[in-house]
């Protein structure tokens, strides 16, 4: 009697799928080709040429991420089209707050069972995430290991690295007591906090695939995967024209944990909660969870995703820059002496809250 002979297919690898996707997603990746890197896949790396892309003296800045629980709902209710904007967003938006340009992204997407049709509309959103941050798509894996993920489970992580020159690069130590803090509009939650509403939505039975009760044009589920947005193109000109002093990126740990990561010793960043209306979903979200306002500032980025550190005379004329690049800008706060982090304030009326309100982080 023979012995059985067994396949890779067998024990639940497919090749012929791999290579399906790879032939499938290469003119997507094509397109996100930029000076510096054609953007074809199939070798064992991806190059990139600096010099190509305009560079005398670059410093490489390099960032990864991923997109946390809120894949789940993508997985969930079949939205597989914009997650990958997530997972570019939370790389190239690391990189700009220190100056850097993005240059090029790498993706890993790992699956139980490799379905093509999804794992091609998640690379696409990834490749429209790098076309919207001006970076090249120059490489990935996609990794199908049976018996890691449950039936139509996948994950993904993001690798960026960006360029800014030797001098140019944003540290913090630009930041002056008396400076403005701008803050610019998110689109949603973002990828942060998702553990969170995730654990509102079971708890109240939230019905995600109907409409909104703050926004009745809207699914709820549509609210909730609204794709982060990518500040790269409108911020760049900005910092290389020197006018940003600091950048941050309102991500896990909210306005009170991630604004003092840019400030010197000495100085502390003072937030008014009711500079800006919070988002209707924000407020939902609040309200489904009677969550305190401390409590949101430090989990959700309460409708604010940079916050940008200027001179006060700079105010005016950076606000209708962004503006005229799409972004929504409010004046938020400022810089003033004090321990190294942030407080943000509120009266009753803001954020729900029952009373005044403060809530202090220190660095």
């Amino acid at each position: 009697m023979s012995e059985k002979s067994y396949s890779y297919e067998q024990a639940g690898v497919s090749i012929a799928a791999g290579n399906a996707l790879v032939k499938a997603i290469g003119p997507l990746v094509k397109a996100t080709a930029r000076p510096g890197a054609d953007a074809e896949i199939g070798g064992f790396g991806g190059f990139f040429d600096p010099r190509a892309a305009g560079y005398n003296d670059p410093l490489l800045v390099a960032a990864n991420d991923g997109v946390g629980t809120k894949v789940k709902l993508a997985i969930d209710h079949d939205r597989h089209d914009s997650i990958g904007q997530d997972l570019v967003a939370m790389c190239v938006n690391d990189l700009i707050v220190q100056g850097a340009e993005p240059l090029f992204f790498l993706d890993y997407f790992a699956t139980g069972k490799l379905e093509t049709g999804v794992a091609e509309r998640v690379v696409a959103s990834i490749a429209e995430g790098c076309k919207l941050a001006g970076c090249a798509l120059i490489g990935g894996e996609t990794a199908e290991m049976p018996g890691m993920y449950a039936a139509g489970d996948y994950d993904l992580a993001g690798f960026c690295v960006g360029a800014v020159e030797r001098g140019e690069q944003l540290t913090g130590d630009k930041v002056a007591e008396g400076d403005v803090l701008l803050g610019l509009a998110s689109s949603g939650v973002h990828s942060n906090g998702y553990s969170l509403v995730r654990r509102l939505a079971a708890d109240k039975g939230w019905k995600l695939d109907r409409p909104a009760l703050f926004d009745p044009d809207r699914l709820l589920i549509d609210t909730l995967i609204e794709p982060t947005r990518i500040y790269v193109k409108s911020l760049l000109p900005a910092i290389r024209s020197g006018k940003i002093h600091a950048l941050a990126h309102i991500t896990g740990g909210g306005l009170l944990e991630n604004v003092p990561r840019v400030l010197p010793a000495g100085l502390h960043a003072r937030i008014d909660a009711g500079a800006w209306a919070q988002p209707r979903l924000m407020a939902f979200l609040q309200a489904q969870g009677n969550i305190e306002p401390a409590e949101m500032a430090r989990t959700f980025n309460c409708g604010i995703g940079m916050v940008l550190a200027v001179a006060a005379d700079q105010v005016a004329g950076l606000t209708a820059e962004l503006a005229a690049a799409g972004e929504t800008v409010h004046v938020i706060g400022a810089i003033e002496a004090g321990p190294r982090g942030c407080t943000v304030q509120g009266s009753a009326e803001t954020w729900s809250a029952r009373e005044g309100w403060e809530a202090t982080h220190l660095a």
